[in-house]
């Protein structure tokens, strides 16, 4: 992150990216997640998260916190409270549910000027946004990122520190079908752990296991599912449903089986 900034001054680049790595060390996965990609292991059918998505709703109480510390980040516009809905000026002095950074569940509170602020958080789902801009919370880069039409920047909400998760790949044996799946959210905005798992299995079964294009042809087969078929209304996946609009990028790394292809 701090090389991205001197690149930045130095080479006047900009922008930013989420990250997914998984390191292979002395036996054992390390799989570090700064965004929205996700990384699952298949064993044996079943599937084990080695991640999880960072997003304004995932990590709203750091957010919330950070704001509550450093209230000029905000500069003036917004609030880090949070509440079920925007909050009107007729409303003033009237009670509304609202939480903080340290409240899990919801209470009330007498409504205040500064609660008619624009929320730090704001939105549901896939189009929750920090600031009314950004919808991932932790990732690299992104350090000219501001508000629009303002000079608040987003930089200090949006975290380059990464979640680490192990995985001791001594402790089990592995066949030829246990599998590292890393993808980025292109790929899990339209699909789940479960239908991923179950591509998988269902590609793996129809080559050899000494086949080494099994494992690209897994990663191909969920790029394309992903993606859909191109119909009259737009990309469509199997069920009718909207394809995947953003980027699909997918490695399928095998954790055992044979040493050597034939």
């Amino acid at each position: 992150d701090d090389q991205i900034e001197r690149e930045r001054a130095s080479q006047h680049l900009s922008g930013g990216c989420c990250a997914l790595a998984a390191v292979y060390l002395m036996g054992k996965f390390y799989v570090a997640n700064a965004g929205d990609s996700r990384a699952i292991i298949i064993r044996n059918g079943e599937i084990i998260p080695m991640s999880r998505e960072f997003t304004p709703e995932t990590e709203r109480q750091r957010l919330q916190f950070l704001g509550f510390l450093r209230p000029e980040l905000l500069g003036k516009e917004f609030t880090h409270l949070e509440f079920p809905r925007r909050i009107q000026p007729k409303e003033l002095g009237k009670k509304m549910l609202y939480r903080d950074q340290n409240m899990n569940g919801w209470a009330y509170k007498k409504i205040e000027e500064d609660d008619l602020k624009f929320p730090l958080i704001y939105g549901e789902g896939k189009k929750a946004r920090v600031m009314a801009t950004i919808g991932v919370t932790r990732g690299l880069g992104d350090h000219d990122l501001k508000v629009f039409s303002s000079n608040i920047h987003i930089k200090p909400f949006l975290s380059c520190f990464p979640e680490v998760r192990v995985y001791d790949l001594t402790q089990y044996e592995h066949c030829p079908d246990d599998v590292l799946v890393l993808g980025t959210d292109g790929l899990w905005d339209v699909t789940n752990d479960k239908e991923v798992a179950g591509v998988v299995m269902e590609v793996l079964t129809s080559y050899e296991p000494n086949d080494p294009c099994r494992y690209t042809m897994v990663a191909q087969e969920l790029v394309v599912r992903s993606r859909g078929v191109l119909k009259e209304r737009g990309w469509r996946l199997a069920n009718d449903k909207l394809g995947s609009g953003d980027d699909i990028s997918v490695f399928v790394i095998p954790l055992g089986g044979p040493g050597n292809y034939t």
